[in-house]
């Protein structure tokens, strides 16, 4: 095979391109599709077999672009190992790395920064990615998946990308990925799921990590256009969660029928008027004040210093928010050093779960999970309002608004019957979803329906043309358990591990049940 061959293949697809642009525009062009669809037979509507056919092309061409994607990065390796052979041994191979990530961006048009990050991401897929690189050259994957395995695997082992790869793609893996295939969730999505996994299975320890990145927090600042900048800081992510919540709990309380600012507006506006605005110093107290959800203890010269907000309008008072924090029983009774996950984040320490917990239950919410499957029990009940319990867990269970590719998590999100109420639906987990208000409206105005749930998996979606698409599931594993126990030595006491003592803490007849649970099967 050799140039000729190439310029052959590429004339066919070209020709085949035409051939499409023709089906479709000539469709338009008549109307009702009768010209373009004069040789499929009569239809019974024009109009829906050619919304079909265009339906076709789309999934067709997202397929032909992901083997694309992988031809252009076969190609792009290639390129580059044979530049290096050309070269020489003389040359240095960073030389020879830019050399061939310059070459590449004159011939596609990127910029250096651009064609460097796209030569190494094809690199990782070639090299290192065999999963992968079969899911492109099948269709299966876009080239934005592959840059999120690439992206994740990153800094991983061998024996650590090819775990995270096969969990997400080799459905015969001991414990693969819930729900929708990686190639049917929005990349985004899949970055969550795929950095989640890498935070429960890194080798090194999330508490080791989260340390580097607490001491590398900062604020940076950037101009922009129109004279506007970008201010954005780094921070644990507790504290970022916390700051959102307040800004967005403080802007809904100023929204009203004279409101005319948006709601985007306003958590602008109450940021820039909660640093600026002059406030009156608090009065010093020699008496530490009860601790809240969020106030927070770090090492300041000796002592601690507790971290609280600063309400709009000059009242002092602690930041709170309304999230679930979602604990593995074990790590939080110290046990393990598996991670939690922060509701709209992902993956914490387990020491800022501890914390979060301890500071208050009232606005963070404690979620503990079954040690044998990592998920918790069905809730229900038989009158048609829900308990604040079964919202709880409607969040828990499916993470989001449950529409493919939605990433609305927070608190405005509706609790809908899948099967209505008047119709005989019940109030159970298995028959409510949790739509956010944008998709629980096309619910109701469009021909939108969900599918039918469990009290572990979200609904999915059928479309107006009765295509039906999965909702992204939670990523559910069991939980660790810690090394073997003597039956004669006695359990670490939690002040040793930094842990909460459930069985004083007591929060739930659930967390009850569990403790009984391990202290029968440990």
């Amino acid at each position: 095979m050799g140039t000729a061959a190439v310029v052959r293949a590429f004339e066919e697809i070209r020709a085949a391109l035409a051939v499409l642009d023709a089906e479709v525009g000539g469709a338009l062009v008549d109307g009702a599709g009768c010209g373009s669809f004069a040789g499929r037979g009569a239809v019974a509507d024009p109009l829906a077999a050619l919304a079909g056919v265009c339906l076709d092309i789309l999934a067709a061409a997202r397929a032909v672009e992901a083997r694309v994607a992988g031809v252009k990065a076969k190609a792009a390796v290639a390129y580059a190992e044979s530049a290096a052979v050309v070269a020489g041994p003389g040359v240095p191979a960073q030389v020879q790395e830019m050399s061939a990530a310059a070459e590449i961006g004159c011939v596609l048009a990127l910029g250096p920064r651009a064609a460097a990050s796209f030569l190494a991401t094809a690199h990782a897929v070639v090299t290192t990615l065999p999963r992968t690189l079969a899911g492109l050259q099948a269709g299966d994957l876009s080239w934005q998946h592959a840059l999120v395995m690439a992206d994740e695997t990153a800094g991983l082992d061998t024996a650590g990308t090819a775990a995270l790869e096969a969990h997400f793609l080799d459905p015969d893996a001991n414990n693969p990925a819930r729900g929708c295939r990686v190639g049917e969730l929005p990349a985004h999505r899949f970055r969550v799921k795929a950095r989640t996994w890498r935070e429960r299975h890194h080798t090194e320890s999330i508490e080791a990590r989260h340390a580097k990145g607490v001491a590398e927090r900062r604020v940076e600042y950037r101009p922009d256009r129109d004279g506007m900048a970008w201010l954005t800081a780094y921070l644990p992510a507790d504290q970022a969660s916390a700051v959102w919540d307040r800004l967005t709990s403080e802007a809904r309380a100023l929204q009203g029928p004279h409101e005319r600012r948006t709601l985007t507006q306003l958590r602008a506006d109450t940021y820039t008027t909660a640093l600026l605005a002059t406030h009156p110093a608090p009065r010093p107290t020699h008496t530490r004040p009860e601790p809240t959800s969020l106030d927070r203890t770090r090492q300041e010269s000796g002592g601690t210093r507790a971290i609280t907000g600063t309400r709009t309008g000059g009242v002092h008072g602690p930041v709170r928010a309304q999230v679930l924090v979602t604990v593995p029983v074990l790590s939080l009774m110290g046990l393990t050093d598996e991670p939690a996950v922060l509701d709209g984040y992902g993956p914490i320490p387990p020491s800022m779960a501890r914390n979060l917990v301890a500071g208050g239950a009232d606005s963070f919410y404690r979620v503990l999970v079954d040690p044998r499957d990592g998920a918790p029990l069905e809730i229900g009940r038989t009158s048609y309002r829900l308990t604040k319990a079964m919202r709880a867990w409607l969040r828990l269970r499916d993470g989001r608004c449950p529409f493919p590719g939605c990433s609305n998590h927070s608190l405005d999100n509706d609790a809908d019957h899948l099967l209505a109420w008047a119709n005989g639906g019940t109030t159970g987990i298995s028959n409510l979803g949790q739509p956010c208000p944008k998709h629980h409206r096309l619910r109701h105005t469009t021909a939108w329906k969900p599918t039918p749930a469990t009290k572990t998996t979200p609904p999915g979606w059928t479309s107006p043309t009765g295509r039906h698409y999965q909702s992204e599931h939670q990523d559910w594993e069991p939980p660790h358990r810690p090394p073997p126990h003597h039956p004669h030595a006695p359990w670490p006491p939690p002040a040793a591990t930094g842990a909460i003592d459930i069985t004083r803490h007591r929060g739930s007849p659930w967390e009850d049940a569990l403790n009984q649970y391990l202290n029968t099967h440990t």
